[in-house]
């Protein structure tokens, strides 16, 4: 199992850390042995008798690190599908996996908060329609297809990668359930489920089970779509709650005790873990990389 974690580049709970900070966060977690970092992808985030705030725009922030480190993992979680279009996004992946060795796993999702995309001039219309014909692009492209594609929201005509992607770069999105579940279930290699502190969440349970039951109706083996937690994560420093909103779920504790419930995932048959630490620091990845080596590293792949 491949342990991850966020970067404070800015959510919907978190206002963004300067990039300096970023960057040390960053290479900390290398330093420690992490496998990944993932980075969320907001522009704006404006709630009811809330101040305003925003985030650092994550490709910008993943093509930086990926120039500074050597061995970490990146990934997106996840990319707005309506904020680029979607053949040049594949164009840009292929681009950053290249130049990162092979690296990236692009997570593309709907997209959720509508005032950013209002205030930015996105299309609120047609979310998850928008979305799927993205997907379709995506997958096809990176692949090394040709790709002509006359859809309602997406056009290309004869859209080429060239140089052609050299290696088949992983797609990874969220689904809360329905129709989205079903366009994971098509076009995605891996699902993230989150936010959650233990693998028998019943959020997290029930979710893994309609996903089964929408590869299922696609005519796709469940087991061939990988699963991924999203991990809340809470040191007695912490300021806020973790991202469940409610400290009685955050995993918390010593090495031991993180390691302990980090192991759970991996027995749940969970490749991949996300955790959002609170506090989002450097310290914060010290002591994750101290729980971290203490798992059996030789199923960490």
């Amino acid at each position: 199992m491949k342990v991850g974690v966020i970067l404070p580049i800015g959510s919907h709970a978190n206002q963004p850390s300067p990039w300096a900070e970023v960057r040390a966060y960053a290479l900390a977690a290398e330093a420690v042995g992490l496998d990944a970092l993932w980075a969320f992808d907001h522009t704006i985030f404006r709630f009811p008798d809330q101040p305003e705030w925003g985030g650092l725009e994550p490709w910008t922030v993943l093509s930086l690190i990926g120039g500074q480190t050597s061995r970490i993992e990146l990934g997106s979680l996840v990319l707005g599908m309506r904020f680029r279009h979607p053949a040049l996004l594949a164009k840009a992946a292929a681009t950053l996996d290249d130049a990162t060795g092979g690296r990236l796993t692009l997570g593309v999702g709907a997209g959720w908060h509508d005032p950013e995309y209002r205030a930015f001039g996105f299309p609120l219309d047609n979310r998850l329609s928008r979305t799927e014909e993205g997907f379709e692009i995506l997958r096809r492209l990176l692949d090394g297809e040709r790709v002509t594609y006359p859809g309602r929201f997406w056009q290309t005509d004869d859209a080429v990668l060239l140089p052609t992607p050299s290696r088949r770069i992983p797609l990874l999105s969220s689904a809360r359930g329905g129709r989205m579940m079903r366009i994971v279930a098509r076009w995605a290699d891996a699902w993230n489920g989150a936010w959650v502190a233990r693998p028998d969440d019943p959020l997290l349970v029930s979710r893994s089970a309609e996903l089964d039951r929408a590869c299922e109706t696609v005519g796709r083996d469940p087991a061939a779509v990988e699963r991924t937690a999203g991990v809340s994560i809470r040191f007695p420093d912490a300021t806020l709650p973790g991202p469940t909103g409610n400290r009685v779920k955050d995993l918390m504790g010593d090495a031991a005790a993180l390691a302990a419930g980090l192991a759970a995932f991996e027995a749940a048959g969970y490749r991949g873990v996300m955790i959002w630490p609170e506090p989002m620091n450097v310290h914060s990845i010290e002591r994750i990389g101290e729980a971290v080596a203490l798992l059996d590293r030789s199923h960490r792949t």
